[in-house]
This record gives C-alpha cells, structure tokens and sequence, in this order.
C-alpha cells in the first residue's frame, strides 16, 4: 500500500475510532491494562526477551517468575510496565524534555542496572547487524536536545508520521547503554497518545522487517514510514474490534 494512501485510510478510521469515545472510567481502565501487556510483552520479545505473553502477564499483575526464564526477562517487563504507566503521564503534561526520557529509560531499566539506568551512555556502543555508527558519545547530549526541541511537539506532520521520526530520530542517536528500542518505541506511542490515536504494537513476527525498514532509514526513510503507518492502522483496527 503506497504511504499517503494508508495516512488517508489511518485518518478516516480515526474518525471511526473518535465516535467509539467517550469510553468510561472501566473501559479506560480495561484498556490501558490490556495495551500494557501486549506492548511490553511484544517491545522486549522484538529484543529477544523469552517470556511469553502469558508470562509477562503474571509477572506484571501477580509478580510471579516464571520457571526456568532469565530472571533479566523477568525485570524486564516489570520495567517496561512501570514505564508504560509513566508514559500516559507524559502524554497529559504539557512539558517535554529530556528529563522525562531519562525517566522513561530509568524506570524500564533500573533493575538490570540502576547505575546506568536514566543516563546518557559515556562510551561507544555499536548496534549488531547495522553497518551504521552510533554517535561519539560526548555528542549524544546535544543531539537529543535538538531531538526534543525538533519533536517535543508536532512539527506540523501527519500524527503517525511524527511518531514514526521520533522513533527513528532516537534510535538513531541511541542515547543510552542498552534499552533504547524499546524506549523509541515508547517515544512513538507518546506522539500517538498526544494526538489521540491508540497505542500501536509491533508484533514480534514483524521482526525482520522492522530491523530491515529502520536500517534503510538512515538513507530513506520512506520504508520505515510505511511500516509504523501499517502498524498503526492494524492497532486502529484491533481498538475498533475491541469496542465495537
């Protein structure tokens, strides 16, 4: 499907989905937990987290480990819970900032290493299987100021497209130690929240194209564009078989 016509089909749906509002307070409720499961369960599998969806679904509601699973994973979706909850915080304020990223990153990451965790990195890293250099690190504080000055608010894009850059535009800072997809993908669901749309899910199955659309996006981005677009229309979709 070509890009602009799936941003028209993205924005008459959001009309669909617009006359389902407003929801009351246990459909907010339902929701925003039943989004909180399926995007941690599916933003750390796309990082190789070996819990299952079922698993991570105890683990965040019942704090119950799962036998025989990286007890890493298991930090790993009460953090990512944690920063799910801190993001519809962010959604409402009115404020931007690098401040509430570094949060955003502390709380996901604070149980695997709360030294490390909520501070931009001191040295190198290098993303496995991208031929692609992250920047030197004395440069990573400035670039995410320009990122937040540049996308703190809509810059005048279609919603889903300024999602989709402020993923990409900090994945490819990479700001942090470890944990910064997840982060971007958190960062994404910010610019949609902000503009009232859903939160949108990568499923793990996408995997491969997903890497593949972000690593051409250092030099196209059209697509990456593309992909983030499909994936928000298919959330769109599930919200509207969730409430219809």
């Amino acid at each position: 499907m070509e890009y602009q016509n799936i941003l028209t089909k993205i924005t008459d749906l959001q009309t669909k989905v617009e006359k389902l509002r407003p929801l009351d307070k246990q459909q907010i409720i339902e929701l925003r937990n039943y989004y909180k499961i399926g995007l941690t369960w599916t933003s750390n599998a796309l990082e190789g987290n070996s819990l299952t969806e079922t698993e991570t679904k105890v683990a965040i509601e019942d704090g119950l480990t799962a036998a025989g699973k990286p007890l890493r994973d298991y930090y790993e979706a009460i953090g990512h819970a944690q920063a799910y909850d801190f993001l519809y915080e962010m959604a409402k304020s009115e404020s931007f900032d690098e401040l509430q990223i570094k949060r955003l990153h502390y709380l996901f990451y604070k149980k695997n290493d709360d030294e490390l965790a909520g501070k931009y990195r001191e040295v190198r890293v290098f993303i496995s299987g991208s031929r692609y250099l992250t920047p030197n690190p004395e440069l990573v504080s400035a670039k995410m100021e320009a990122l937040v000055k540049q996308f703190g608010k809509n810059p005048g894009l279609h919603p889903v497209e300024w999602a989709a850059k402020v993923h990409k535009e900090f994945v490819f800072i990479h700001p942090f130690i470890d944990g910064n997809g997840r982060v971007a993908r958190l960062l994404m669901n910010f610019a949609l929240l902000k503009s009232g749309y859903a939160i949108t899910i990568i499923p793990p199955v996408k995997r491969i194209e997903y890497i593949h659309a972000l690593e051409k996006a250092h030099t196209d981005e059209q697509d990456f564009l593309l992909f983030i677009a499909e994936s928000v229309y298919q959330s769109q979709l599930e919200f509207v078989r969730l409430m219809g």
